[in-house]
C-alpha cells in the first residue's frame, strides 16, 4: 500500500511524542473520494486532547482539518483511505498544559475502508491486561499493545483479545470487538477498557436507528466469546475485520457482512 505523509512546519528539538509518548492519535476516513464521519472524528480528537490536558489551538477547527485533508489527501488522488493524525505536545518554556502542540499525519490507502476484510484468527492473552480508567478509552502510547502484537506474531495469530484486571473482555490490540448472538450484538463497555471509536459508534448507531439488531453494552467474561455466532473487530486504524477463529471454534461472517453492506449504502 502506498503511503503519503504530511508533517507540521514547526521543528521541535525534543519530540515529546517520540521520547515520552506525549501524544494522542485519531483517525479520519476517506470513502469514495469524500471525507466521512469528519465531525465525529474531529470531536473525538478534541476530547482526546482535553483528556491529555493539551492546549488546543484556536486554528484547530473542523473546517481546518476538512480543508487540509481535501487538499492534501483527496485532491492528491486518494479515493479510500484512513488518515492517522498524531497530535503531540511541543517542548517550550510554558507549563505542560499551556505548551503548544504540533501534528503529523499519514494516509493508508484501501480499496474500500467500509468492507469487511480477511479472516482473523485470535486467541486470549493473559500475560498483560488493559486498565479501565478514562485514558484507556483514547489512543495514546500503549505498551500492552506492543507486547500483545509481538505475542500474536510469535503464535501465528492476527490479533488477540485483551482482558481487563477483572478478567473480562476489554478489546483487541487494534480495536473493539462486537459479538453477534441471535438478534443481539454485545459490545464491551468503555468502562471495561474498550476504546472510544467513531467508526464503531457510527456503525452501531446505524444498526440501532434501523432496528437491525439489539445493541447491548456488556460486561463479558472471556468464555462468552465462544458463545457468539459471529465476531467483528472494528479498528479506527486498520479497518473492519471478521474474526473467523478463536482457539478451536470457528465463526460465520455472513450476517455482519450484510449489516456492513447496508451501512455502506448509507454513505452513498
Amino acid at each position: 500500500m502506498e503511503k503519503h505523509s504530511e508533517i507540521s512546519e514547526h521543528f521541535q528539538p525534543i519530540n515529546r511524542a517520540f521520547l515520552l509518548g506525549d501524544a494522542v492519535k485519531v483517525s479520519f476516513f476517506v470513502s469514495n473520494n469524500q471525507l466521512i464521519m469528519a465531525e465525529e472524528c474531529y470531536f473525538f480528537l478534541m476530547a482526546s486532547m482535553r483528556k491529555m490536558r493539551m492546549n488546543i489551538p484556536l486554528s484547530y477547527t473542523l473546517e481546518f482539518f476538512q480543508n487540509l485533508f481535501e487538499q492534501k489527501v483527496i485532491q492528491q488522488g486518494i479515493t479510500d483511505g484512513i488518515i492517522q493524525v498524531l497530535v503531540y505536545r511541543n517542548t517550550d518554556d510554558q507549563m505542560l498544559e499551556k505548551s503548544g502542540v504540533s501534528f503529523y499525519f499519514e494516509v493508508q490507502e484501501f480499496e474500500d475502508i467500509l468492507a469487511v476484510q480477511g479472516n482473523n484468527e485470535m486467541d486470549l492473552i493473559k500475560e498483560v491486561n488493559v486498565n479501565t480508567n478514562f485514558l484507556n478509552t483514547i489512543r495514546t502510547h500503549s505498551p500492552e499493545n506492543i507486547y500483545a502484537e509481538i505475542y500474536a506474531k510469535e503464535n501465528d495469530l492476527d490479533d488477540v483479545i485483551l482482558l481487563n484486571p477483572n478478567k473480562r473482555i476489554a478489546r483487541s490490540i487494534y480495536g473493539n470487538l462486537l459479538f453477534l448472538e441471535g438478534k443481539i450484538i454485545k459490545i464491551p463497555k468503555t468502562t471495561e477498557g474498550a476504546y472510544i471509536s467513531p467508526l464503531m459508534e457510527n456503525f452501531v448507531t446505524f444498526i440501532h436507528k434501523n432496528n437491525l439488531a439489539e445493541i447491548q453494552e456488556a460486561e463479558m467474561i472471556a468464555f462468552e466469546s465462544q458463545k457468539a455466532e459471529e465476531i467483528l473487530m472494528i479498528s479506527d486504524e486498520r479497518g473492519i475485520f471478521a474474526v473467523t477463529k478463536i482457539r478451536n471454534k470457528t465463526f460465520e461472517t455472513a450476517r455482519f457482512s450484510e449489516l456492513m453492506n447496508q451501512w455502506k449504502l448509507s454513505f452513498a
